[in-house]
């Protein structure tokens, strides 16, 4: 009890100590605190708000000025008439009568100067915004912030997303490679061997979050209804389509039962469950890009299931006949592999590069996330707006390309860039591995489409275009993104679009307006209410500077003549 008591004044201490610079009125805290605050770096101001601003002091100074003119005009105005051309002297008792006509020029000038202010611009911009806001949200655009709304209208550059914005995020299997035969539609189990189909099973069932199913449709003649993982459901989705069931082996081997698991992330680019086997020793399922893992296989299952050796010249192979075909035509493509570890000698689960070599390729499929219809027309209208498209994936390059031809991101014959991640970063960063922005602003203008990217590359990206110098005008970038990695681009980026649908919480958050239909065409609503409510505010100045300009000339002559 004395220990816990002990405690509890010790922590009740250290909360007085926290809490005395706030108490103190003087004191090196709060001047420091001050200095702080006074430095910290200010939110950049959106176009319009820089806009008005500017205009709203020239209208202040032109304002000052012609009331400044104005009380001079008078005074003198009086002054000569009443003491040169009157000829009268300045007398004592007529000092107040004098001093009245003096304060009734400067309140003249003074009425001038509130005429020329157009006090009603902040609440005409305000109502504006919060008309568009009103508007966007039919339009399946929820905007978190209100500036956002007027941003969009000035976006030169949309940094897209490829899963879930342009393309639909209803992955299907349609092409595997299986046993050195390339199917290019789903085979017929009966067709394969035994050996193969079990491996397949166990390797798509067991190596994907539980949490991954794909449930019945909600009306009859719908499509099955996928949850969780996309990538994974299309996986289970083949397997069904080969007459077989995920949920026997997950119930077989529940999700405790798992020895270990390694997750997948965006550098690794791959997934990996390692689970028990029967008699003894451990089984590796692993399934990833396929160029990263069919790095890491030593040896491939024949078509009669037994095991093969692959050779760096049967990767080549491999890769030339299946995967660039495959990718050609903008699809994903998944190695599925396994690794078994004889009983006795346990491997050292830390060393992940032992654990994830000579594995053995089961299957090789291609996974196709059909273009939304209505994608292709929306980038046409972005193009035709001036706002550049580009894409940022982490699928491979080939994939990559193909899908943004299919939506008019690429068109025949144009100068442009596709880059991969690696190589992006080759090109931007110097020696030391510091990024360069004189290289950085050779390569934005041009590239449309950088693939196996990383987190880092997208915000290393937005940043280096909201940056650069080059043009007369800065580009103002919008992003959208789903996922918790995309959160850093997401908020650098003058406008962040996050996905409704399939976003996570972490990119709702750091998003300036929320996609609620995760669709790209709602992005080109966004653009034309952000473009409506600059019409709006020039139309409001237009009326409101025709008044204050004739009130002000109305004052300034009919002070000056009668």
């Amino acid at each position: 009890v004395e220990n816990s008591q002990n405690k509890a004044k010790k922590q009740d201490g250290a909360v007085a100590m926290e809490m005395q610079p706030l108490k103190s009125a003087e004191g090196g805290e709060l001047e420091d605190r001050e200095k702080k605050r006074t430095s910290a770096p200010k939110k950049e101001k959106s176009v319009l708000q820089g806009k008005l601003t500017k205009l709203a002091v020239q209208i202040g100074k032109a304002g000052l000025v012609m009331s400044a003119i104005t009380v001079i005009i008078l005074v003198l105005y009086f002054v000569i008439q009443t003491f040169v051309l009157d000829g009268r002297v300045w007398l004592a008792e007529c000092t107040p009568i004098y001093v009245q006509y003096f304060v009734k020029f400067f309140i003249i000038g003074v009425t001038v100067l509130v005429v020329a202010v157009p006090e009603g611009l902040p609440l005409a911009v305000t109502i504006s915004l919060a008309y568009s806001v009103k508007k966007m949200m039919k339009d399946n655009n929820l905007v978190r912030h209100l500036d956002a709304c007027e941003t969009m209208g000035n976006a030169t550059a949309i940094c897209s997303d490829k899963t879930g914005t342009l393309t639909t995020n209803r992955m299907t299997v349609v092409q595997a490679y299986l046993g050195n035969t390339h199917y290019r539609q789903t085979p017929d189990p009966g067709s394969l061997p035994p050996r193969i189909l079990d491996l397949l099973v166990h390797a798509i069932a067991i190596n994907s979050a539980y949490t991954t199913k794909i449930l019945p449709p909600e009306k009859d003649g719908g499509l099955p209804r996928q949850v969780g993982n996309k990538t994974e459901c299309a996986l289970l989705g083949f397997l069904l389509d080969l007459r077989r069931d995920y949920q026997p082996v997950r119930d077989q081997l529940p999700e405790e039962k798992l020895y270990k698991v390694y997750t997948f992330n965006s550098v690794r680019k791959s997934m990996s469950t390692v689970t028990r086997l029967p008699q003894g020793g451990f089984r590796v399922f692993s399934k990833g890009a396929s160029e990263i893992l069919l790095r890491k296989c030593s040896s491939i299952l024949s078509s009669s299931g037994e095991l093969c050796s692959f050779r760096p010249r049967d990767r080549d192979e491999m890769v030339k006949k299946v995967i660039e075909p495959m990718a050609c035509e903008g699809l994903r493509t998944i190695c599925l592999a396994f690794r078994d570890f004889p009983a006795g000698l346990e491997p050292d689960w830390d060393n992940e590069n032992d654990i994830m070599g000579e594995l053995t390729c089961i299957a090789v499929v291609g996974i196709e996330d059909p273009v939304r219809p209505e994608v292709p027309e929306a980038i046409r209208k972005c193009q035709k707006a001036g706002i550049t498209v580009r894409m940022v994936t982490g699928d491979n390059i080939s994939t990559a390309r193909a899908i943004a031809a299919k939506c008019g991101i690429l068109q025949p014959g144009e100068d442009v860039l596709c880059l991969e991640g690696k190589e992006f970063n080759r090109r931007i960063r110097n020696e030391k591995g510091e990024i360069e922005q004189e290289q950085l602003d050779k390569i934005w203008p041009k590239l449309r489409v950088l693939a196996r990217s990383s987190p880092t590359d997208k915000h290393t990206l937005v940043k280096g275009i909201i940056d650069s110098t080059i043009g007369e005008q800065r580009q103002v970038v919008a992003v959208t993104g789903d996922g918790t990695n995309d959160g850093p681009a997401l908020k650098k980026a003058d406008v962040g679009f996050a996905m409704g649908i399939a976003g996570t919480d972490v990119a709702k958050e750091a998003s300036d307006i929320i996609l609620t239909d995760d669709n790209f065409s709602s992005i080109v609503k966004a653009v034309m209410w952000g473009r409506n409510v600059y019409d709006s505010i020039s139309k409001f100045l237009q009326f409101q500077l025709t008044v204050n300009v004739v009130a002000v000339v109305v004052a300034f002559t009919g002070a000056c003549i009668t």
